[in-house]
């Protein structure tokens, strides 16, 4: 079963997602980049970035498990970004999807996102992408393998070999900077630009 992949390790998660395939109303993408988020000190993968790193509540709930469940939030309290879980069911870990290629549906994308962007720039970054897929916040917490969902997610047929995927720092964290939890496809325009956070110590100063 394709969850089954998903289940443990955010980062073997995290490459496994590449060129797995999304489908969100009316729109289907390519996953292109992605990034593994950990979980609170106590657990396997402590990550002082990740939203659940100080623990189980409301809003982060959904990041304990099970795996392959899509964790939303809002970023700067605007853009609607989307995760999926992976981990365990009780142990926290999540994948940020940051970019991906509309591979259908691109008229439905394009309303979504104004005439003016151009395709390779459709769902390049998290907020974009969810604004093509259209992806929203009550999305929270629903199965990406049930049929029935709005947004779902293959990993059947997926292309890309280890040597196509590159790794670097996470964008615009400011802790666990320096971390190469950043996976994206090689040569690929929709990769959104790596920009380090301003409160972030300096490079090679961060876990």
């Amino acid at each position: 079963m394709s969850v089954d992949l998903l289940t443990g390790d955010p980062i073997a998660a995290a490459r496994r997602l590449i060129g797995a395939h999304l489908v969100g109303r009316d729109v289907t993408a390519t996953i292109v980049e992605v990034e593994a988020y950990g979980g609170p000190p106590d657990g396997p993968w402590p990550d002082a970035a990740s939203h659940s790193f100080r623990g189980p509540g409301v809003r982060n709930s959904v990041m304990f498990g099970p795996p392959g469940h899509l964790y939303t939030y809002r970023s700067h309290g605007i853009h609607v970004c989307a995760n999926v879980v992976c981990g365990y069911d009780g142990v926290a870990g999540a994948v940020l999807l940051r970019a991906a290629v509309v591979t259908d549906g691109v008229d439905s994308a394009q309303r979504r996102r104004g005439p003016q962007v151009p395709p390779k720039g459709l769902a390049r970054g998290p907020g974009n992408l969810c604004s093509a897929l259209g992806i929203v916040m009550e999305d929270n917490g629903i199965d990406l393998f049930d049929d029935a969902s709005p947004v779902r997610l293959s990993l059947d047929g997926r292309a890309p070999g280890s040597a196509d995927v590159l790794e670097g720092p996470r964008v615009g964290v400011s802790q666990a900077a320096d971390r190469p939890w950043r996976f994206w496809l090689a040569s690929t325009p929709e990769v959104s630009a790596y920009r380090r956070s301003p409160r972030a110590p300096a490079p090679g100063s961060s876990d």
